[in-house]
Formats: C-alpha cells, sequence, structure tokens
C-alpha cells in the first residue's frame, strides 16, 4: 500500500478511496431518498429526481410505518432473534475455544475434528429433519426455536475460528498467570477475553449480521407472529405500485441497522481481520 501511494501519491489514492466509498453508498442513499417519497412520486420517476423537485421529501412514509403493527413486531422479532444468537454464539464458542486450545481432556482433537467437519454442513440438509423435531418440541414457529437453530449452525465456525485465535497466544503467558495461582476462569476472563476482544467483536459482527439479514431460516421456522422484517417485507410485497410508501422505509430500517452496527464496531473489526497477519 505504501508503494502504491507513493507511486500515485496520497491525494490519487485518497480521492480513489472516496469514490469507492460513494459508489458503495449510493444504492443506501437511494433506498432512503425512495423512502420519503410518496408512491405517486415513485411511479412518476426514478429517486434522483429529487435534487431537482425537493418537495418530494416527507417523513409521512415512516409515521405510517410506525403504525403498521405487522412492520414494528417483525422488527423487535428480529432484534429479539438476532441478539440472543450473537450472545450465545460468542459465549459459547468463546469457552469452547479456550477449552480447545488451552485445556488438556480426553477426545480433545478428536471432538475438534467433529466440529470442524461441521463446517462443511449445509444449512439446506437440516432444515426437514429440524424442522420435525422443533415440531415434536414444540418450538417450530417459534423465537427460541429460530434462535435455537441459528446458534446450533453458528457454532462450528465460532469455535474454529476462537480456537484458532486463542491457540496464537503465548502459552508463557498463560503458564506464568497460572504459576501466580490463577484459575482457569480467572485466566480466561482476565486474560484470554480482553486479548482475543478483536477475534470475538469481528465474530460478533460477522454473526449478528448474518441473523439480522437471513430469511431462509426464518421462513421455514417463523410463524405470523415470530417472523422477522425480511419475511414480513417479502410478504408485503403484493403489489409493488400500491405499498412501496411501506417497503422502501421498512427496508431502508432494515438495512440501516447492520449498517449502524458495523461502523460502530469497524475498529476492532478490523483489528480482528488484521491480527492474523500481525502473529
Amino acid at each position: 500500500m505504501n508503494a502504491v501511494r507513493r507511486g500515485l501519491g496520497n491525494g490519487v489514492v485518497q480521492a480513489f478511496l472516496v469514490l469507492i466509498g460513494l459508489v458503495w453508498m449510493t444504492p443506501l442513499a437511494g433506498l432512503f431518498l425512495s423512502s420519503l417519497r410518496s408512491a405517486e412520486d415513485t411511479a412518476k420517476g426514478g429517486w434522483w429526481t429529487v435534487f431537482s423537485s425537493p418537495g418530494q421529501l416527507s417523513f409521512d412514509n415512516y409515521s405510517s410505518l410506525l403504525q403498521n403493527s405487522g412492520i414494528t413486531q417483525a422488527f423487535w422479532n428480529t432484534v429479539l432473534i438476532s441478539v440472543p444468537t450473537t450472545v450465545l454464539v460468542v459465549v459459547i464458542a468463546a469457552l469452547a475455544g479456550y477449552a480447545f486450545a488451552w485445556l488438556d481432556f480426553p477426545g480433545r482433537e478428536a471432538v475438534f475434528l467433529v466440529v470442524v467437519a461441521l463446517l462443511v454442513v449445509p444449512v439446506q440438509i437440516g432444515l426437514l429433519p429440524v424442522a420435525k423435531l422443533f415440531g415434536q418440541l414444540g418450538l417450530f414457529g417459534t423465537i427460541p426455536g429460530v434462535v435455537l437453530f441459528h446458534v446450533a449452525y453458528g457454532l462450528p465456525f465460532a469455535v474454529f475460528l476462537l480456537r484458532n485465535y486463542f491457540a496464537e497466544m503465548p502459552k508463557e503467558m498463560l503458564e506464568a498467570a497460572r504459576m501466580d495461582g490463577g484459575s482457569e476462569w480467572r485466566i480466561f476472563t482476565r486474560l484470554v477475553l480482553p486479548v482475543g476482544r478483536p477475534a470475538i467483536a469481528s465474530l460478533a459482527i460477522f454473526q449478528f449480521l448474518w441473523v439480522w439479514n437471513d430469511m431462509l431460516v426464518a421462513l421455514l421456522f417463523a410463524d405470523s407472529s415470530s417472523q422477522p422484517l425480511t419475511v414480513e417485507l417479502q410478504s408485503q410485497i403484493r403489489q409493488f405500485g400500491s405499498n412501496i410508501d411501506v417497503l422502501a422505509p421498512g427496508a431502508f430500517v432494515s438495512l440501516v441497522v447492520p449498517v449502524v452496527v458495523f461502523f460502530a464496531f469497524q475498529r476492532h473489526f478490523v483489528q480482528g481481520v488484521m491480527a492474523g497477519s500481525v502473529k
């Protein structure tokens, strides 16, 4: 990167990066402007016409969105699915990753190989068997059922990622902590978790974004009272021209939450991505 900057100059590189950022943000800006226009204005022309006719912009669509019980309930369902799933996956994976990396117990390597093997199992294979099992347990069509499915299929990658990250920590550091009388739980909470924060934050971001944007699992495992925003928006697509005033703001809300989460934790995300190249 330094060689590129020296060859082209910092100004050219920065201008290029700004251009890429603007191109990447254009769909989001277009969706936001569309969400502020009425269905009649949308039928007349594209969202870019607001620059010549700014009087089209209004927050009436968002007022209508807040009064749409289906959308608001689906939004909170999405939160109730995404947040517990992310927390459970991160907590369980951190505990399991530490155990696989630094604790000796019978069958450790064999169990870890099973976890790695589960990475290649497509999610579609488990849909029908798990749906039948959840039906017998009374979990089918409920938020806990959707959460459990996401946790089960998110754990193999999460355990694999955190185990490899924790295993790269200096062995002398953990041995010194044990010699000082630290218990495994104290070493895990006071030493391993702070050092592994970049990887944990990266995992949390990936898991949250994956669950928030999921529609396949929710479409099968959630009923009308527990379906998330992605499924609700899909069900609202009856006649595109007649309910765009609901779909556009709903889609923007569904999109802006992951964007906000990503930018809020981007520093930790970059640290987690770069950690493997630094070690």
